[in-house]
């Protein structure tokens, strides 16, 4: 998978680019990515650091435990990187979710189900509507 995509913030501000493969594609369960994202689970794709290139915008660091550094837009907010040199060496992950194609890039496993929601196990079984209820 030797493609190029691009991805943003919510609010525009922040381009960015990727080429080449990831080395992993993964959903994240941890409490961590809960915390940061507000969301039950984050869409991570790994590339190495050369891979990674901000096209536009201005980013903020959050040390959300060494080692760990993850960026953000300094406007929206909307996550973007992370990045632990000691677990995984050499790359960034990226929140597959903030691709302009996001289904460019499927989740290959699921990490860290330790720390899985409880109700997470059981979604599928929920009602599921195109919008909203009704409409």
């Amino acid at each position: 998978m030797g493609q190029t995509l691009e991805g943003g913030c919510r609010c525009g501000a922040v381009r960015y680019k990727v080429s080449g493969a990831p080395a992993h594609v993964a959903l994240c369960h941890c409490a961590d990515c809960r915390k940061s994202s507000g969301a039950p689970m984050v869409v991570w794709a790994a590339f190495a650091e050369n891979d990674v290139t901000l096209l536009s915008g201005a980013l903020s660091d959050y040390r959300s435990s060494p080692p760990v550094t993850r960026r953000f837009c300094t406007v929206c907010g909307t996550g973007l990187f992370y990045s632990n040199p000691e677990v995984l060496p050499g790359l960034i992950d990226v929140q597959a979710a903030t691709l302009d194609d996001p289904d460019a890039l499927p989740p290959q496993a699921q990490i860290q189900t330790a720390e899985r929601l409880g109700w997470m196990e059981t979604i599928d079984s929920l009602p599921a509507f195109a919008r909203f209820p009704g409409e």
